[in-house]
């Protein structure tokens, strides 16, 4: 038996064989019928956050048995993309809000090999006497073979619980986009438009007197002569604009007849009529979009209505992803400002240095790195973090960096260096605090000394053998130890030709469900696999591909003896 949230289920039989040994019986069990049609069942713990999943439903979802935490956060931060795990969330939360029994919903989930896969959730929702919500059962299973082909075209008057549906779903995964690309992605997937027959999707932003093309047929791409276009031009996309009025296009020829220009670039597509509507923000245009359908040439009041309603939520959705893209494109340029651009030549050792910002939200961090030539032809390398994913973090980064670097210039003893950043930053007018890997070397002779403040300790690898940790005796981070040089020990280490010292921040190694020890050694596993040019193995190592890597900030710097 299993326990599941407290209550015992039978568990699951052996795959190929239970089941089969168990067909002489009839009727079959229930258990043997989920499990030989691929259906899993998952019970959750609202109260405590815990989800028990049965066999069928850990192969559903892709996951390994043991393998995982038993709590929602663990299960859905490593197999739902962002965008899926937000349109669940948002379809559940309306179904408890509504005081409705249950929900239903297709979602994608990403297999460990990093494929997708289509799978559908049912859940039925569990109420104590006060009405309040306590636990979901439900189960999934896997929809792959069923959506392999594109659905047939979904009439636009379905019966009335399927398309407030339709319109639910769509409207809650649009709510979540935060990018122009995420509202593509909504509108484009078999759960989006296409479920009204659409089988090509086009829309353009206003850029002045024109309008630019962001996409384009299903794959995204766009005729080059077509990309930017006059808004006085005789194209649909212009004309909606021009009178902020829908174009219902209701046949082939109609669509011919009226755009030629157009035509031969729609013709092959089969396409039987169209819709045509402006997106309207804030009482503005900001763009169009084109709906283009296969086996429809009738748009009867509700299916007008209906179109008109998802556009409405379209632009409001377009125009909050263009503030964030903005906003986030702003925020990096002023992040990337403050970092240095170059790496100084040094004579007897190599650095390299990479850095990625944040893919998790609009604010900007205060990882920073620098490599500093000292007197007598020695160099620095400094890797850091303030505390915070803001503004005001990345400002005290530039601030700490600059400071830091003239401290280090002047030939300072590590320790010292470390003691005067420590007090300029508790000066500040700030209640944040940084950490820091501070490392000073010794080309001709390979010598390093290595000052830690509150940061984690770098990675040492020789080609030919495996990277590990190396321990560096730890003080407060700065701002917060004492403002004595003793407060900051120094560890040496004598680097032989050919060694490189890993320094990084932790958003390099965090990992959804587990801890900062698990991703160091998943990073050190990494660094013999990597190219071998320092440069290229630097950018290699802060690409955001890992599984259950968080998107946050993360710096790097290699030092090569």
């Amino acid at each position: 038996m299993l326990a599941v949230a407290g209550v015992p289920m039978a568990a699951p039989p052996e795959p190929g064989t239970a089941a089969a040994s168990s067909l002489g019986d009839w009727p079959a069990g229930a258990d043997i019928t989920l499990a030989l049609n691929r259906i899993g069942r998952f019970d959750w713990d609202l109260d405590r956050g815990l989800m028990h999943l049965d066999r069928t439903a850990e192969e559903v979802l892709d996951l390994e048995p043991g393998g995982y935490a038993p709590t929602v956060e663990d299960i859905g931060g490593s197999r739902l993309p962002p965008t899926e795990g937000a349109r669940l969330d948002a379809v559940i939360s309306h179904a408890i809000k509504d005081h409705r029994p249950g929900y239903g919903s297709y979602i994608k989930i990403r297999r460990r090999d990093g494929g997708l896969r289509w799978t559908h959730i049912q859940g039925h929702i569990l109420r104590d006497a006060g009405d309040r919500p306590y636990r979901i059962i439900g189960v999934v299973r896997d929809v792959s073979q069923e959506l392999a082909q594109p659905p047939g075209p979904l009439s636009l008057e379905p019966h009335q619980d399927q398309q407030a549906q339709m319109v639910e779903e769509t409207t809650a995964a649009l709510a979540y986009a935060r990018s122009v690309q995420d509202v593509l992605d909504v509108l484009q997937g078999s759960r989006g438009l296409g479920r009204l027959g659409v089988v090509s999707l086009i829309m353009g932003f206003v850029e002045g007197s024109h309008i630019r093309q962001v996409a384009e047929g299903r794959e995204g791409t766009i005729v080059p002569e077509l990309e930017l276009t006059r808004i006085t031009d005789n194209y649909p996309l212009s004309e909606v604009v021009r009178t902020l009025s829908p174009r219902w296009i209701r046949s082939r020829r109609e669509f011919a007849e009226s755009y030629p220009e157009l035509w031969p670039h729609i013709a092959g597509l089969e396409v039987t009529s169209a819709a045509y509507l402006p997106l309207i923000a804030q009482g503005r245009p900001i763009g169009a979009i084109g709906l283009l359908f296969k086996g429809r040439r009738v748009f009867h009041p509700a299916d007008r209505t209906l179109i008109t309603a998802l556009t409405s939520s379209i632009a409001q959705s377009v125009q909050r992803a263009k503030l964030y893209d903005q906003g986030r494109e702003l925020a990096e340029s002023l992040q990337r400002a403050m970092l240095p651009h170059s790496v100084p030549e040094i004579t007897g050792m190599r650095a390299a240095v990479s850095y990625r910002s944040s893919e998790e939200g609009r604010d900007i961090g205060g990882d920073w790195y620098d490599v500093i030539r000292l007197p007598g032809g020695r160099v620095a390398a400094v890797i850091g973090d303030v505390q915070g994913h803001d503004t005001h973090a990345a400002a005290v980064m530039g601030q700490l960096r600059i400071v830091l670097r003239a401290y280090a210039a002047e030939g300072l003893p590590a320790p010292i260096v470390m003691v005067r950043a420590s007090a300029f930053l508790r000066d500040l007018d700030t209640d944040r605090f940084a950490t820091c890997l501070y490392a000073e070397a010794d080309p001709a002779s390979g010598r390093v000394g290595l000052v830690r403040a509150g940061h984690l300790d770098p990675l040492l690898w020789r080609p030919g053998e495996e990277c590990h940790s190396y321990p560096v005796m730890g003080a407060l981070p700065l701002g917060l130890g004492p403002l004595s040089a003793a407060a900051y020990p120094m560890t040496s280490l004598e680097m032989a030709p050919g060694e490189t010292l890993v320094m990084f921040t932790d958003g390099l190694v965090e990992r959804r469900g587990a801890d900062l020890e698990e991703g160091v050694r998943a990073l050190a596993a990494a660094v013999p696999q990597g190219p071998a040019d320092l440069d290229e193995l630097a950018a290699w190592l802060c690409r955001p591909t890992r599984e259950g890597q968080r998107q946050d900030d993360a710096a790097m710097v290699l030092l090569r003896r």
